[in-house]
């Protein structure tokens, strides 16, 4: 019914004229360039026919680009995930606390790019002194400025406050630009960060993050334990 009146009220010629009053429409809805049967005939019609051809170059153009920028993020991904194996295996290795701290500590900063890194750890547990190792025998208290971080358990990236990134690096602080932070259960925290402001952002997944402070924490668990 509803096309019966279509074609009683709207003419092939009022639809022509429509077309020379809007010659944009097809810029407007390309979809429909695809659709139109074209006579064998030049002129104007050559352009149109350019103009499909043109939509279809630029959809495959931009397919492709989406393709590559799968195929990076996979790759990417791919060399991620190695390192994080590459970083179990050394800390499965480890027979002390203090070999898996300065093992994980070595991975990150060779392995992930990072310029500092930082294990917090809660409590005394006996680890010799390092540049790296933060101790806090008070605990979550004794980190007020991370305490909505520790309260939701959840790793955190970007651009750190001024106050967080001086309680973490110290005099380091002003060249960190961007950084990670992980919580370690009821041990402590790991950050790390990097001079490139870019390097970690609030945006990016937290897979990995989570999976580098599962692999630290059960390590300096059962290692304590065993101690």
């Amino acid at each position: 019914m509803t096309n019966a009146l279509l074609d009683e009220t709207i003419k092939a010629s009022d639809v022509a004229a429509y077309l020379r009053q809007h010659p944009g429409f097809l810029g407007d809805y390309p979809e429909l360039a695809s659709l139109l049967t074209l006579p064998r005939e030049q002129g104007a019609v050559a352009s149109l026919a350019a103009y499909q051809l043109q939509s279809l170059r630029e959809k495959n153009a931009e397919l492709e680009r989406k393709f590559n920028e799968l195929t990076a993020i996979a790759a990417d991904n791919e060399r991620l995930m190695q390192r994080v194996h590459e970083l179990n295996v050394a800390v499965l290795r480890a027979n002390t606390p203090s070999v898996a701290a300065r093992s994980v500590v070595t991975r990150l900063l060779e392995d992930f790019d990072t310029d500092q890194v930082r294990l917090v750890l809660f409590g005394d547990l006996n680890l010799p002194p390092a540049d790296w190792l933060l101790h806090e025998p008070a605990g979550r208290a004794g980190m007020p400025e991370f305490a909505d971080f520790l309260a939701h358990h959840e790793p955190i990236s970007g651009r750190l406050s001024a106050e967080r990134l001086y309680r973490l690096f110290g005099q380091q602080a002003p060249l960190i630009r961007s950084a990670a932070v992980m919580p370690l259960g009821e041990l402590g925290m790991l950050a790390i960060g990097s001079h490139d402001q870019d390097h970690f952002q609030p945006g990016m997944g937290t897979t990995f993050l989570k999976m580098i402070a599962a692999t630290v924490t059960a390590a300096l668990a059962r290692l304590m334990d065993g101690a």
